[in-house]
């Protein structure tokens, strides 16, 4: 690992995690000098905790946050909006491992929707054609099964209940994958275990994650300096307007600044914009690079539920990968369904713990102990939707409550497009059709629980009043800042957002080393 003077201006990346490592290892595997900037530890395979909530103490982001809003989350999970990780690999080291790509249409909800009352809807400045040879990349570099010749995952039980109820209920789009998770040996990484416990921190490695691929090789170029548990808390400019070094605390609340040539933003959606609003300067009063007002702006999590179905038999549905599985026919347009956009269905597991907390929020007695006593017999789904922006959905800096460091929190204004409501009971009522066509004794319906895809916050948009950085992640505002995370999501589109995310950090890379080459960064 690189060690760089704190005074040599060179490229600082906040945060490690698809967006932020992604970037870090295509500029340094081609020779040029970063610092990430990690607000959690590093750690490693051998540091993971095989107990739930051991590894959600250990992983989980855990600093307050507040919630406000109409959403569930803001009744059942107050100060937990948002289920991510604060280490080394950020979220991918939690992800279920789901690849699939954008639509067509998705990149352009504003022309494909029309004008939803309610919904602050815009196309992207980018679409499917630019997007497929970094989608081609990025898979690659993922190992994501069915594509490119990488072979399928096995079936597990959950899986094939599933995809037999599919196909009784008249669906054709369903299979185990695409994932990010080894089928076979690829790329350094074994094959897949069948564990059935990835979300704690994938031991084995055969899944995919930044900690496991891009960071390592990246530190092995001797030009990346990783500095774990440094938080930044301020992003500085020159005269000029230009981005000139990043403010950050270490792990024992020492203040640092390092200087920057460039600064990429790749903490998540929350913290992103968190971050920015929290640069504010004379020069930039409403937050750095929000003159648009549209920093924290525009936040979603997508349209997200799970159901459950009890059989007769065991399933056993924790055995194998925790999501093996996905059915993609509902993840079309057809507004003649009441709703526009679409949604995919995806198995998923949870463990014993995590499914009294999580099944059926605030719930104790009866209804909880019949679910629990049936958790051998448990089929499950977890139900992943496109959701509407909005602009009243937001990340805003919540002055009244302070984190650790004596800084406003972040607080997660959330509330339910109409689209998003119709478009869960179609869902639902799917997955019950679904359950039912092979013999399910009863279901029950999961409500949200708390954001893993925030999205959203810092959107690309063509013209510079209408979000926060251009069609290469640049900024409209400041030159030299970037963004590199789900936040410049435009629109949600169905898909699990990973690996958009890490071509969209792959495509940048690539802009920032021809500008660097041309003399303009």
């Amino acid at each position: 690992m690189a060690t760089i003077d704190e005074k040599d201006p060179v490229v600082v990346i906040i945060g490690s995690g698809a967006g932020g490592g992604t970037l870090a290892h295509e500029l340094t595997t081609k020779g040029v000098k970063c610092v990430v900037l990690e607000a959690g530890p590093h750690l490693t395979r051998d540091d993971y905790e095989n107990d739930e909530w051991g590894a959600f103490g250990q992983m989980a982001w855990l600093d307050m946050r507040t919630t406000s809003g109409s959403w569930r989350v803001a009744q059942d999970f107050p100060n937990l909006p948002t289920w991510i990780v604060k280490a080394v690999g950020g979220t991918t080291t939690h992800w279920a491992g789901a690849t699939p790509r954008f639509m067509d249409h998705e990149w352009k909800a504003r022309t494909t929707y029309g004008d939803l009352d309610g919904a602050n809807l815009l196309d992207w400045p980018i679409d499917s054609a630019e997007m497929a040879p970094w989608y081609d990349k990025a898979e690659i570099a993922m190992g994501s099964t069915h594509r490119h010749g990488r072979p399928p995952l096995p079936a597990n039980n959950n899986f094939k209940v599933f995809a037999e109820g599919a196909k009784r209920a008249g669906l054709k789009y369903y299979a185990t994958g695409p994932y990010a998770t080894n089928a076979e040996p690829y790329d350094g990484r074994p094959a897949s275990i069948q564990d059935g416990f990835n979300f704690q921190g994938d031991k084995s490695g055969a899944k995919w994650s930044t900690a496991i691929r891009e960071i390592p090789r990246a530190l092995a170029t001797g030009n990346l300096d990783l500095r774990p548990e440094c938080q930044a808390v301020r992003i500085t400019h020159n005269a000029a307007g230009k981005v000139d070094g990043v403010e950050y605390l270490d792990g024992s609340g020492a203040l640092h600044k390092q200087a920057a040539r460039v600064v990429a933003v790749a903490g998540n959606s929350i913290e992103s914009p968190r971050l920015l609003l929290m640069s504010d300067s004379s020069m930039h009063p409403d937050g750095l690079a929000n003159s648009s007002g549209q920093v924290g702006r525009n936040y979603m999590r997508h349209m997200t539920a799970s159901s459950y179905a009890a059989f007769d038999k065991p399933v056993h549905m924790y055995r194998g990968e925790t999501m093996a599985g996905i059915i993609a026919d509902n993840a079309i347009n057809d507004p003649n369904r009441g709703f526009v956009g679409g949604y995919y269905m995806e198995t998923i597991s949870l463990g014993v713990p995590f499914l009294a907390a999580f099944v059926e929020p605030g719930t104790w007695g009866p209804d909880l102990a019949r679910m629990m006593d049936a958790y051998d017999n448990l089929a499950a789904m977890w139900i992943v939707g496109e959701d509407m922006p909005q602009e009243t959905n937001r990340v805003t800096l919540n002055t009244d409550v302070l984190d650790q460091h004596g800084l406003p929190v972040p607080n997660v204004h959330f509330d339910d497009h109409p689209n998003d409501v119709a478009m869960r009971e179609h869902a639902w009522t799917v997955a019950e059709d679904i359950y039912s066509s092979v013999g399910a004794l009863w279901t029950h319906r999961t409500p949200p629980y708390p954001s893993t895809h925030n999205l959203g916050t810092n959107r690309m948009s063509e013209k510079p009043e209408d979000g926060v950085v251009d069609r290469f992640g640049r900024t409209h505002d400041v030159p030299n800042l970037f963004v590199s995370d789900g936040s410049v999501m435009t629109s949600s589109a169905s898909a699990n957002p990973t690996l958009t995310i890490v071509a969209l950090a792959m495509r940048q890379a690539d802009h920032i080393l021809t500008e660097m080459g041309a003399g303009r960064l």
